[in-house]
C-alpha cells in the first residue's frame, strides 16, 4: 500500500490516544506506536500512513515523523522514503541478542535481590505484580496480563537501582517482546509464566541465588524455544 494512494488509512482502527498538554507531543506519539507494535495491535507489514497518523494525534507532521525516526532506530519501523513506512518483521537475530542481555541483567538483578539481609520490600514489589498478573489471568484480559509481565521484569531492575539498565535494554527488547505476545494466547503459557515468576520470587524469598538465577534462566528461554513454530504458523510476521 502506497501512503500517496491512501493517506488516512490505518490497517487497525486505533482509539485516539490522550494528550497530555504538558508534554512534549513526539514522545507520547513514540510511545503510543510503540505500544500497538509491541502488542502486535499494529502487526508486522502494517503501512503507518503520516497523513492518518497526524489525524488520530492531532498534531503536525514534526512530532510524527520524530516518533517514527525512533521507532526505525529501535527497528520497529522500516521507512521508505517518499513511499510508506511500514512495521517491521520480527527480526529474530536482534530477539537472541536482546535475549542474552536480559538474561545476563536479569540473573544479576536476582543475585543481588537473593543476598540482601532484609528482602521483605523487594518480595512485597514483586508480589503486588505477580498479584496482579494473577487478577489478569482470572479476568482473561491478556492485554493487561502482557503489560503485567513486561512491569514484573521492569521491577526486578528498579529495585537493585538498575532502571537506566533495564531502559538501554527495552531499546532492543520490541522484537522479542512481539514474539512473546505471539506465545502468550498459546494454551498454557500465561499460567507458565506466572509459575516462572512464582520460583524466581521463591529463590529471591529463600536467599537462594542460584536458584533465583536458574529460574531466570529457564524463564528467559521460552519464548525463543518456541520461535520455529511460531515461525511456521505466521511466516509474514518473521525474518532471520
Amino acid at each position: 500500500m502506497n501512503e500517496a494512494i491512501h493517506p488516512h488509512l490505518l490497517p487497525n482502527p486505533l482509539p485516539r490516544p490522550a494528550r497530555d498538554r504538558s508534554r512534549q507531543a513526539a514522545p507520547q506519539v513514540f510511545e503510543y506506536l510503540r505500544e500497538q507494535i509491541v502488542t502486535l495491535v499494529l502487526p508486522p507489514g502494517a503501512v503507518l500512513p503520516r497523513a492518518a497518523l497526524q489525524d488520530l494525534f492531532g498534531v503536525s507532521s514534526t512530532p510524527v515523523r520524530d516518533a517514527l525516526m525512533r521507532l526505525e532506530e529501535e527497528g520497529l519501523v522500516e521507512v521508505f522514503p517518499q513511499h510508506a513506512t511500514r512495521v517491521s518483521p520480527i527480526d529474530l537475530g536482534q530477539a537472541r541478542r536482546t535475549q542474552f542481555l536480559r538474561r545476563a541483567i536479569e540473573q544479576e538483578a536476582v543475585r543481588l535481590l537473593s543476598e540482601r539481609p532484609e528482602r521483605a520490600p523487594a518480595l512485597a514489589a514483586l508480589e503486588t505484580v505477580l498479584s496482579r498478573q494473577r487478577a489478569m489471568l482470572a479476568a482473561g484480559d491478556l492485554e493487561a496480563f502482557d503489560a503485567a509481565d513486561r512491569s514484573f521484569h521492569a521491577t526486578l531492575c528498579e529495585l537493585v537501582e538498575a532502571s537506566e539498565v533495564w531502559a538501554l535494554v527495552r531499546r532492543s527488547s520490541g522484537h522479542i517482546d512481539r514474539l512473546r505476545r505471539l506465545n502468550l494466547p498459546l494454551a498454557g503459557k500465561a499460567p507458565q509464566i506466572i509459575r516462572d515468576h512464582e520460583a524466581i520470587v521463591a529463590g529471591i524469598a529463600a536467599g537462594d541465588p542460584a536458584t533465583a538465577q536458574a529460574a531466570v534462566r529457564d524463564h528467559l528461554s521460552r519464548s525463543l524455544a518456541s520461535a520455529d513454530h511460531m515461525r511456521r504458523e505466521r511466516p509474514d510476521y518473521f525474518r532471520d
